[in-house]
C-alpha cells in the first residue's frame, strides 16, 4: 500500500499513542531520527496522520480514522490498477498490430504448405512464374465481371505461351462478361487459341490452380488487391480442384447461348440473385458477386418483386420460398 517498514512502525505507534509530538515520535520510534521524521512526512502526505495544535504553541500528531485513511489508500491502489489494466490493453493492441506488420513484411515465415503474397505486384509476378512453369493444366475462377482492357492485353502474351506449350487452360467467368465487349472479345480470342472458357451466374472466390499442385486464393475474398495465399497442401489443393470441376460442369461454354429460363420461369442469374438476397445481402453486395451494376440488380429485383406480386423484399422472399424458387 506504499508504506515502508519505518512508516508502518510510526503509524502503529501513533494508533496506540494518539497525540504524540514529533520529538516524542522520534524518541519512541525504533527507526533512526532522520528516518522517523521522513516517515511522519510520508504519512502526512498519504493522509494517514494530521497535525493539530496542542494549545501550547506546539503540535500533536493524530492518526486519521483508519477506516477512512486506509480505505483511501485502497481506492488509490485500485485506481492505479485500473490505469495499469488500460495500459496493458493498449500495449497488447499495439503489439498485435506490430505482429501483423511483421507477418506482412516477412512472408518467408509462412508454413511450408502456404506462402503469403502481399500486394498485386507480388501476386501478378507469382502467377506469371507459375504459368511459365506449368506443364499440364491451368484452371481459373475470374469473378468481378468485366476486366480492364490493360489487364486483358497484358495477359495475352503469357496466355499464348502457356497454350502454345500444350497446357490445357480452362477459365470460368461470370455470365455478366457476355455483355462487355472487351472481355467477351478476349474470351473468344482465348477460345480460338485453344483455351476453354465458360460462364456461370456467380463464383465463390477468385482462384488460380496450376497442374493440380498449387493454388492461389485471395487473402481477403472481398478485396483481392490485398494479396493472395499460395497453397501447396495436397488435401487443400485437391478440395479446390474438386470445387472447380463441380462449377465447370454447371458452367455454359462461351460460344453457346446463356442458359434459358428454368421450369419455374427464372434464369440462372435470377435464381442466384434471389439466393443472395435471401442471405441478407444488399443490392450492392449482390451486384458485386454477380458482376452486375447496382442499377441492373435493382431492376432485376423490381422485376422479380412484380412477378411475385410482392410489395417488399421480405414479402418477395416469403413468396419465392412458397413457390420453391429458393
Amino acid at each position: 500500500m506504499g508504506l515502508g517498514p519505518q512508516e508502518e512502525d510510526v503509524y502503529r505507534l501513533l494508533l496506540v499513542h494518539n497525540g504524540l509530538s514529533l520529538p516524542d515520535v522520534v524518541e519512541r520510534a525504533e527507526a533512526a531520527a532522520e528516518d522517523a521524521r521522513a516517515a511522519v512526512g510520508r504519512l502526512t502526505e498519504l493522509g494517514l496522520i494530521q497535525e493539530t495544535p496542542d494549545g501550547a504553541g506546539g503540535a500533536q500528531l493524530r492518526p486519521v480514522d483508519p477506516r477512512v485513511g486506509l480505505q483511501s489508500l485502497l481506492s488509490d491502489q485500485l485506481a492505479e490498477l485500473h490505469s495499469r489494466q488500460r495500459e496493458y490493453e493498449e500495449n497488447r493492441a499495439t503489439i498485435g498490430k506490430l505482429l501483423l506488420e511483421f507477418n506482412d513484411l516477412y512472408p518467408a515465415r509462412n508454413s511450408p504448405d502456404g506462402e503469403r503474397l502481399i500486394g498485386m505486384d507480388a501476386v501478378q509476378s507469382r502467377i506469371s512464374e507459375l504459368a511459365m512453369s506449368s506443364t499440364t493444366e491451368c484452371m481459373t475462377f475470374n469473378p468481378g465481371g468485366a476486366q480492364s482492357s490493360a489487364s486483358l492485353d497484358a495477359s495475352k502474351p503469357l496466355d499464348r505461351d502457356v497454350i502454345g506449350r500444350g497446357v490445357n487452360m480452362r477459365t470460368i467467368y461470370l455470365d455478366s462478361v457476355r455483355n462487355d465487349a472487351k472481355t467477351s472479345e478476349y474470351a473468344h480470342w482465348l477460345t480460338e487459341l485453344g483455351g476453354q472458357v465458360r460462364t456461370v451466374p456467380v463464383l465463390p472466390v477468385r482462384m488460380v490452380l496450376v497442374d493440380r499442385k498449387v493454388a492461389l486464393v485471395p487473402v481477403d475474398a472481398l478485396n483481392s488487391r490485398k494479396g493472395a495465399i499460395q497453397l501447396q497442401s495436397p488435401g487443400v489443393v485437391a478440395a479446390l480442384v474438386d470445387l472447380f470441376e463441380r462449377v465447370w460442369v454447371q458452367a455454359v461454354p462461351l460460344g453457346a447461348p446463356p442458359m434459358k429460363r428454368q421450369e419455374n420461369g427464372l434464369t440462372p442469374r435470377e435464381q442466384e440473385l434471389l439466393k443472395l438476397l435471401a442471405q441478407g445481402m444488399t443490392d450492392a453486395a449482390a451486384g458485386k458477386s454477380l458482376g452486375l451494376s447496382l442499377r441492373t440488380v435493382r431492376r432485376m429485383t423490381a422485376d422479380l418483386s412484380e412477378r411475385l406480386n410482392a410489395r417488399s423484399r421480405f414479402e418477395a422472399g416469403l413468396r419465392a420460398g412458397q413457390r420453391g424458387w429458393l
